[in-house]
């Protein structure tokens, strides 16, 4: 790799610290057009004050998780928190600047295979989770849907009392708006696609 080459990279923008300043400029905007203080959203969410003043701030990249929570206390789908400068035509999302969010633990990852130029109502993202682990979804909004496809690796779908097994090139088409779950039976990292629908009415 040449010296120019080296340097090229270098400049270019991390695109977690990007994504980071991405939400938080969409969390203040959202928070303050309902009316919400800092406290009040946190206790809607069920987060710290002290972790959504950090986000607002652009010095901390919330998880996955987390960026749920807040989602649904806003009442706005996930992307509305991602969203980037309006886009149109054809866009290229070139893998290398792929915006990833993390579990807390680091096990499951989620990538957005669409571009953040606003709320939709459908979203694509591509899903990763490790050995043998268990990522536990809280309840989108009501409506929402969650069409899911395996593409390497055994996962176990919990809805409530329900369980389904999906191997490669299975799928399933469930309600996401109730707690559910995704456990890696195997010992080697699932990668799933997921499509997610929203109803009509967002925002």
């Amino acid at each position: 790799m040449t010296k120019e080459k080296r340097n090229g990279d270098a400049t270019k923008e991390d695109p977690t610290r990007e994504l980071a300043g991405v939400v938080a400029g969409n969390l203040s905007r959202l928070r303050a057009s309902r009316g919400h203080t800092l406290a009040a959203l946190a206790k809607l969410a069920g987060v710290s004050r002290a972790m959504l003043n950090q986000i607002e701030l652009g010095r901390s990249m919330p998880t996955i998780g987390l960026l749920w929570k807040v989602a649904r206390a806003l009442d706005v789908p996930f992307a509305a928190l991602m969203s980037d400068a309006a886009t149109g035509g054809t866009v290229v999302l070139k893998g290398g600047m792929t915006k990833i969010l993390t579990s807390a633990d680091g096990s499951f990852t989620s990538r957005a295979l669409f571009p953040f130029e606003g709320e939709r109502r459908v979203e694509f993202y591509k899903l990763t989770l490790a050995p043998h682990a268990t990522e536990k979804a809280e309840p989108h909004a009501p409506g929402t849907m969650e069409n899911l496809t395996v593409a390497k690796g055994e996962i176990e779908i919990g809805l409530g009392a329900e369980h389904h097994l999906l191997g490669p090139e299975d799928a399933i088409l469930f309600q996401a708006d109730l707690p559910h779950s995704y456990r890696n039976l195997s010992s080697e990292t699932a990668v799933m696609y997921l499509v997610m629908t929203y109803v009509d009415e967002i925002g």
